[in-house]
């Protein structure tokens, strides 16, 4: 019933297998790949007809988890997979971004990339699988992909790359990167690093392309043995007439249009342009009035691509290494934690960070479980940073995707949880945008974050590069320009500090780049992201030693394990209540690791004197400020140290003899007491006379002591039986035996004189 194929592979330790025939028949190209126990699914659609009037290529690649995969169920209300997660969306973006270039112009049939994930076995992850899974299915579909493309992840341990590393091991060394490649060249790279240097980063990307070889051949078997025949492409038509005609009548103008340094005067004129050569095509063709658009466009970049190869200018007329002007302001927004203005050209972003407690951490759901991130950084592109009329709204998956590249940016240079306990917020707003907004990103919420306080290791930048190449001859540009990104071949983003880099990522327009290219592209970002850094330096060369008045401030104390259930009591009544009294947050973890927050510090005192009450030892000879909490004939029990109680008999509450402890304490009354004694089951005994009251020094005992001896017989008992001397237990012979009653005892019951019927009572009361 099926023929099913399989080509399989050993790959990073593990065995790498695709197949295709067994499931999802009915699609383009269907292809499951499994690499350990991980299984990707990746079906492709294609419209076998194109949309009247359609002149762009509607690409789809639709990511998406299946909890069932790992054994679990989607957590939320309804229990089941919705909207695409953060993950989903910017794996989505990973599969899509190597292999749109890899269509050839002028095809422009819809195509739809589903990948899901089957299984998840808990360490080979399946963003890889997706893309390998996805690049087979598309080059045994049919459809004109000019691939296949071979994906891998790379990490850095102990000075050695490791291909396809496990969770554990990305985070115990210091790089993620993800590439694809064809055979030839590297489409896309991906990364987080931890400050590292160009070499290094140049060679992690070359050992994943190596691997990306060994993925490109067997998928390359696959389709020997199950590609379906080839799409027919329709023949383009010659459009040389057409193409002379449009540099005839616009050429100049166009030529005159990308001289403008500024955007707005130059979208003006290009449009101007643009509409001369649409009223010279008016009576076309459809079919020619939409060739007459693209060829507007290509006349567009060989005039700026020409430009910037035989004269070196640009088109705002800078040299291809020269940066626009920077202007930086901290503490723009006054009520904001950490705020920060930051311009380059027209590009600029308004940052700010927001400090949080541990209870606005980010609960993120997923294959692996309940997981929670306490640092987050939102990018938002409205319509009017363009000038346009536009959506605006949720974000989009282009505001996902460059709000975690600026985040990777960050990560790197985060103190630990240690060191700062807040959780973290940057969002980025961008206010106007004319080239990489993302890296402007990473530059304003560096700023920000230092001047809310937030101790980085050291300020992060980040640089746009661009690439025009014709032939051998090529040119790479600092700080690209939106037009310069949309004619050029090439957007390579790096951002790090002065120590190295922190992250990475390129995307090709054509089919690759070499070594050379790539090479010089790292040492010129270098260059320019010291040059950024300098810049920064002049609004704020490093983080400000006090928090905002606005922010919250958080102390941390750690405790016995053992103490925990303590501070927490029965069902959380202690710290609920010590929250509901002080004003203050409190989270403890597993650990002993408390965290109290409040933007009050006297809160925090409160609830820090609270807990150290509970958790620490009373010791004889101290004395401590405390609270009556109970009042008995015998004396005043209170509470001190927070969490501790102790009895004051009636005795030393003063030096002179107190008839009545009401008369001369009360409930609630605060009150200083020195530890007298603690028994063997840890009861207290407090005093208050040998206290001053107002000022809590220590008094000196001017009572003289108890006459020591023997006391001799305690006399006749209320009941008049005589008890004898205490000591030989006489006399308890008239009580009878205690089990049956028996004996006049009188009611015993009843009593209500001595301590022991007052309940809460110190063992040394009790004789």
């Amino acid at each position: 019933m099926f023929d099913v194929k399989k080509v399989s592979i050993e790959w990073g330790g593990e065995t790498l297998t695709l197949e295709t025939g067994k499931v999802a028949r009915q699609a383009d190209g269907a292809v499951v790949a499994t690499l350990g126990e991980t299984m990707v699914l990746a079906a492709v659609t294609a419209a076998k007809t194109v949309k009247e009037g359609q002149d762009f290529f509607p690409l789809t690649v639709h990511y998406q988890e299946k909890y069932s995969g790992a054994g679990r169920i989607p957590g939320g209300f309804f229990k089941r997979e919705r909207g695409a997660t953060e993950k989903e969306t910017l794996v989505s973006r990973l599969t899509d971004r190597p292999i749109r270039p890899l269509f050839p112009e002028g095809f422009y049939n819809e195509i739809n990339v589903i990948a899901q994930v089957l299984s998840y076995d808990g360490h080979n992850e399946p963003d890889i699988l997706a893309m390998v899974a996805a690049s087979a299915a598309l080059t045994i579909s049919g459809v004109p992909f000019m691939g296949p493309i071979g994906a891998a992840r790379v990490g850095y341990v102990d000075g050695e790359y490791i291909l396809n590393p496990t969770d554990a091991q990305v985070a115990e060394g210091d790089l993620d990167l993800v590439v694809a490649a064809t055979y030839d060249a590297v489409m896309m790279v991906e990364s987080e690093a931890n400050e590292l240097s160009e070499e290094i980063m140049l060679g992690a990307v070359l050992f994943a392309h190596d691997a990306c070889k060994d993925v490109v051949k067997a998928i390359v078997k696959l389709a020997e043995q199950a590609a379906k025949d080839p799409w027919d492409m329709a023949e383009q038509s010659d459009l040389t007439a057409a193409k002379d005609k449009l540099k005839k009548l616009i050429g100049k103008d166009i030529a005159a249009a990308y001289k403008l340094t500024d955007k707005s005067a130059r979208s003006n004129a290009l449009n101007e342009a643009r509409a001369a050569a649409k009223a010279a095509f008016a009576d076309a063709a459809p079919q020619d009035q939409m060739a007459a658009g693209k060829l507007m466009k290509k006349l567009e970049a060989e005039i700026v691509r020409g430009a910037i190869l035989k004269d070196g200018k640009r088109i705002d007329g800078r040299t291809t290494t020269q940066i626009r002007p920077i202007v930086a302001e901290t503490h723009f927004l006054p009520r904001a934690h950490g705020s920060a203005l930051f311009t380059r050209g027209e590009t600029q972003t308004i940052a700010t960070c927001t400090l949080g407690t541990k209870d606005s951490e980010q609960m993120i759901d997923g294959l692996n479980g309940l997981s929670y991130s306490n640092f987050m950084l939102h990018y938002n592109f409205p319509p009017y940073s363009v000038g346009e009329v536009g959506r605006f709204g949720a974000p989009s998956r282009r505001d996902i995707g460059h709000g975690k590249l600026a985040w990777r940016a960050l990560h790197a240079v985060l103190p630990t949880k240690d060191e700062f306990p807040y959780t973290i917020r940057i969002t980025s707003d961008i206010t106007e945008s004319n080239g990489s907004s993302s890296m402007a990103s990473v530059c304003g919420g560096s700023l920000a974050m230092m001047d809310a306080g937030v101790p980085l290791k050291r300020p992060v930048s980040g640089i746009a590069m661009g690439l025009i190449l014709e032939g051998k001859d090529f040119a790479i540009l600092s700080d690209i320009l939106g037009d310069e990104d949309h004619l050029g071949d090439m957007d390579f983003k790096v951002a790090g500090t002065s120590e190295g880099i922190t992250t990475m990522q390129m995307d090709i327009k054509i089919a690759g780049i070499t070594r050379e290219i790539f090479e010089a592209a790292l040492n010129q970002a270098k260059e320019g992201r010291a040059h950024i850094l300098g810049e920064m330096a002049k609004a704020l060369g490093e983080a400000r030693t006090e928090l905002s008045d606005y922010a919250p401030r958080i102390e941390t104390m750690q405790i016995d394990k053992a103490k925990i259930r303590d501070i927490i009591g029965t069902g959380g009544k202690v710290i609920r209540e010590i929250v509901a009294t002080t004003g203050a947050k409190v989270d403890i973890d597993d650990e002993g690791l408390i965290k109290i927050s409040s933007s009050d510090p006297a809160q925090i005192e409160a609830a820090r004197k609270w807990i150290s009450g509970i958790v620490e030892e009373a010791e004889v000879g101290k004395i401590y400020d405390g609270k009556v909490v109970n009042l008995v004939d015998f004396g005043a029990f209170v509470n001190f140290m927070g969490g501790k109680d102790g009895l004051v008999h009636v005795s030393e509450i003063a030096n002179e003899r107190v008839e009545k402890v009401a008369d001369v304490l009360s409930e609630g009354q605060e009150v200083k007491v020195k530890v007298l004694e603690i028994d063997q089951r840890g009861k207290v005994r407090l005093s208050m006379r040998v206290v001053d009251q107002e000022t809590g020094a220590e008094l000196e005992d001017t009572r003289p002591p108890r006459e020591g001896g023997d006391r001799g017989p305690r006399g006749p008992r209320r009941d008049g039986g005589d008890r004898g001397p205490r000591g030989d237990g006489g006399g308890r012979g008239d009580r009878g035996p205690r089990r049956d009653g028996g004996g006049d005892r009188g009611p015993r019951r009843e009593r209500n004189e001595g301590p022991e019927d007052q309940g809460h009572v110190p063992d040394f009361l009790k004789d």
